[in-house]
């Protein structure tokens, strides 16, 4: 029973409660554990992969697990988070995300084993009553309590009323489910615990909340997201996803060994130990975690080859590098406004098309998304075409 209840928390940075966990396990009966996903992009990442990983262990010890898919709450548009109000999606734009969604979790979970659910089957039908009835069970200082939404306030940033309902919403799928633990990312802990409070009121028995750690994204600074271009996609190429990864700030490379390689936590800590006390080579370890990564979604020989075509064509120098125009970074934060910067795109708007007709790479890699952040934490070259190179320098 304690290694079960062990295996199952590791990786967790918030339970509520460990005791009513610790208690439902000794039921020693199939439990309903529900992780919910909103489809607000065509792509899963990595940073998704960390909750769907600890989720995969609950189907391997047989409980019943639900995947939900948003296709209500992602009209409202999750506020966890945000310092600003989030753009709504069209339906169309909804209906188009969620076709992949299911496809992509498998990359992780075991989906002939996982129960999946849209939660607009249960929140369309709701009333108008039904609505004002749960609108009435939370109170305006609840939600401002919440950090996001209380930092927005503060700053006078605008909150729009709808934003409200996405906890509550979120807390109803608990209600329908009759859920007895929802996992989430530890931004999403108000969310999780309002499931709580509604379940009590609803006379269930409260669900347990268990987050998990935020993955920084290849920036180092945000959390991972396609919004922000700094992620790392589950069904990118081997080749992508490996020169990606290899842009990962040196302090980030035991923490993604841990939440994307998915190593063990005493292992993370001597790796950590190794690279602070310079026992380590950052750079080889960085190729260790990557390939560690590529290969979960790809195989070892994918990996492999992802490995060795990153040492052929930036390691061993195949890139042309002998005397290169040098820039700094200077202000610029997306590789557009490098290309800008740098001269190889007259404006941001011809650099999005440079982007778009797959011409840019930056130390071999094919940049593909037009949003994506450039990597500050070391050199790099940057190439638009087969002609135009430039090396650019981080500012300190």
């Amino acid at each position: 029973m304690h290694d079960r209840l062990e295996h199952l928390l590791d990786g967790f940075d918030h339970v509520e409660t460990r005791r009513e966990f610790e208690e439902r396990l000794s039921e020693d009966k199939p439990l309903t554990v529900k992780l919910g996903l909103d489809p607000t992009s065509p792509d899963l990442h990595l940073g998704h992969a960390v909750v769907l990983h600890k989720l995969q262990q609950f189907v391997e010890a047989e409980h019943k697990v639900v995947l939900v898919i948003g296709s209500f709450t992602a009209r409202i548009g999750d506020p966890s988070g945000r310092n600003e109000l989030r753009p709504p999606l069209t339906t169309a734009e909804i209906t188009s995300n969620m076709r992949t969604y299911a496809e992509q979790a498998g990359k992780v979970l075991d989906m002939d084993r996982v129960r999946l659910e849209y939660n607009s089957t249960w929140l369309d039908r709701l009333t108008s009553a039904d609505l004002l009835r749960l609108l009435s069970q939370v109170t305006v200082a609840q939600m401002i309590e919440r950090e996001d939404f209380r930092a927005r306030y503060s700053a006078g940033t605008p909150i729009a009323l709808h934003e409200f309902l996405y906890p509550i919403a979120q807390a109803y799928d608990s209600i329908a489910l009759h859920a007895d633990v929802e996992l989430g990312g530890n931004d999403q802990l108000f969310n999780l615990l309002m499931g709580r409070q509604y379940q009590r009121d609803a006379g269930q028995r409260q669900q347990v909340c268990m987050t998990v750690p935020l993955l920084e994204g290849l920036d180092g600074e945000r959390k991972m997201s396609k919004s922000a271009g700094n992620y790392v996609g589950l069904t990118e190429a081997p080749e992508q996803q490996f020169g990606k990864l290899m842009r990962i700030p040196d302090g980030l490379v035991a923490r993604y060994a841990r939440l994307a390689a998915f190593r063990s936590r005493e292992e993370c800590e001597r790796l950590a130990r190794a690279l602070s006390d310079g026992k380590a080579h950052p750079m080889e370890e960085k190729k260790r975690v990557a390939q560690e990564v590529v290969a979960r979604y790809h195989g070892a020989a994918a990996a492999q080859a992802a490995r060795e075509y990153f040492e052929r064509t930036v390691q061993q120098r195949e890139l042309p590098t002998g005397d290169l125009p040098e820039i700094k970074q200077g202000d610029a934060r997306r590789v557009i406004d490098v290309m800008v910067a740098a001269g190889l795109a007259e404006s941001k708007r011809a650099a999005e098309r440079l982007v778009a007709g797959k011409g840019v790479r930056i130390d071999g890699i094919l940049v593909e998304d037009p949003k994506a952040l450039w990597p500050a934490a070391a050199p790099a070259t940057l190439s638009v075409g087969a002609r135009k190179f430039v090396k650019v320098l981080p500012n300190s």
